[in-house]
């Protein structure tokens, strides 16, 4: 049961027919863990404690910078140097004390990095480097656990959802190969500011229709966005049964 408050603090999401109580009770009990707390993490941690998630575990081992504030919108300039999941984290208290949240501020790999993933209902990828979005995607796979990945930059954003509990559903291995991908930041080619607001939304969106069951979520699409143009091209993806993270589940 939701309580008096809940039902006032979300009343706007219960009146959606299609979401109703049932859908707020099950994001309610969700925990999610968000890896990223800069471009992508700031919106998707904000609209997902807002909107309700029960836990919230976010995972930065950066700290906050001036070049950040242009863009990553859960800070400000009175946070410079602190470290960004903790900032984030306080930040998502202060819009909703009633969402648990934990700030891991170290880098998330080895054998932590499985028992988070394991732990969580969903994990939403917005971290912005190959090595940590393949170590994260084959932890996923491991644990059967759905994963919601997100990319932007200059002014090009990507979005996609990948489910190992569906045997349909492709991999990001089966998207994008281990091998000859080079990490390209936004310090050295730039980015526009809503861009990343436009994706991580769409990644908390993403986030509330999995773990609610409302909707049709993006497993087997990929969706690009060029901003500039305003164009989004929605792709299917397909399975690869040679992949050597999913094709042998």
């Amino acid at each position: 049961m939701l309580s008096d408050e809940e039902l006032i603090r979300y009343s706007r999401q219960i009146l959606l027919p299609r979401f109703d109580v049932a859908g707020q009770a099950k994001l309610r009990e969700a925990s999610i863990l968000v890896v990223g707390a800069g471009g992508l993490g700031c919106p998707v941690a904000l609209y997902l404690g807002a909107a309700g998630a029960g836990s919230l575990t976010l995972v930065d081992d950066d700290t906050v910078e001036l070049a950040n504030l242009q863009r990553q919108i859960g800070f400000d300039q009175l946070q410079l140097g602190e470290p960004k999941a903790a900032a984030l984290a306080e930040r998502v208290r202060q819009i909703n004390p009633l969402v648990s949240v934990e700030a891991i501020t170290e880098r998330l790999d080895g054998d932590l990095l499985h028992q988070k993933v394991a732990a969580a209902s969903l994990v939403v990828d917005c971290s912005d480097n190959f090595a940590t979005r393949f170590a994260l995607n084959r932890a996923s796979v491991k644990a059967g656990v759905p994963l919601v990945s997100g990319a932007a930059i200059r002014g090009e954003g990507q979005l996609a959802v990948f489910d190992p509990r569906d045997n349909e559903s492709p991999c990001y291995h089966c998207l994008y190969p281990e091998q000859g991908n080079e990490d390209l930041s936004c310090s050295q080619a730039g980015v526009i500011a809503p861009l990343v607001g436009m994706i991580g939304s769409a990644q908390a969106m993403e986030a509330i229709k999995m773990v609610s069951g409302v909707g049709t979520p993006l497993v087997g699409r990929l969706l690009v966005l060029d901003a500039w143009d305003m164009q989004w091209r929605d792709m299917k993806l397909a399975r690869d049964p040679e992949c050597p993270v999913c094709g042998l589940q």
